[in-house]
């Protein structure tokens, strides 16, 4: 309780006095390019094998001749929307994203740099740390929609090269019985998971004390705890969204 005491104290020292807004907007563009363009390569290689894997799986186990071949796209489309894009990639990016954040905070705590912009009369917190809160939750979505069409696209090949779907059959599939609401779904999803694996990770940086193994312990701390809070957001967003009752 303590540390989560701490952690939305630091959340509303992030929220207040912030600098200027061409300030603002500066860093969080530069944000944007590390934390979007840098996670686009391992994005959609996990995508492309998540989606050709998922596919390849779904067509060995509709066994049954009942079963029609436009249920590999079907299977593929829901499972890619409503769960493998949004968290699983998630799960990535708090890798990827987070332990960068993590990092790059602890380093500048421990060499006195952000002492020494409190000492110019900045919030530190907000300065350094609401840019990357903000260009998270701005680029995850956009990485979010990427995956999922690379995770698609991926399936659709492979559903075409392994398992021998026809492209019209898995398309099909695709289109049936589609709901917009799962996009939806998927895009709060990536909001709230980019919004966790930024705060979370800053905050682990932010408060570290000691030399430089305090900021590989911090790093790795801040991945367990974001991947431990994604988990957590992914069950309370199915339960609220989907099941409302």
């Amino acid at each position: 309780m303590e540390s989560l005491g701490k952690y939305l104290l630091f959340l509303q020292k992030v929220c207040t006095r912030r600098g200027s807004f061409r300030t603002c907007i500066k860093h969080t563009l530069s944000e944007c390019a590390e934390i979007g363009v840098g996670s686009l390569g391992i994005v959609v290689v996990v995508s492309a094998f998540i989606g050709a894997v998922t596919s390849i799986q779904v067509r060995y186990n509709l066994q049954s001749p009942l079963a029609k071949d436009f249920l590999v796209g079907y299977s593929v489309r829901n499972m890619t929307l409503l769960e493998m894009s949004p968290t699983v990639i998630a799960i990535v990016f708090a890798g990827r994203v987070g332990s960068s954040i993590a990092g790059q905070l602890g380093s500048m705590r421990i060499s006195e740099q952000i002492d020494a912009l409190e000492v110019m009369g900045l919030n530190s917190a907000s300065y350094l740390v609401f840019p990357k809160i903000l260009a998270s939750m701005l680029m995850y979505p956009l990485l979010v929609i990427i995956s999922a069409f690379t995770a698609i696209y991926s399936g659709l090949i492979a559903a075409q090269q392994v398992v021998h779907v026809l492209p019209s059959e898995y398309i099909f599939g695709l289109r049936y019985k589609f709901d917009m609401e799962m996009v939806r779904f998927a895009l709060y999803k990536a909001l709230t998971y980019g919004f966790l694996v930024a705060s979370i990770s800053a905050y682990r940086g932010f408060y570290i004390s000691g030399g430089a193994v305090s900021v590989g312990r911090a790093s790795t701390r801040a991945v367990t705890e974001s991947c431990a809070a994604i988990l957590l957001a992914d069950y309370v967003l199915t339960q609220l969204i989907l099941h409302p009752g």
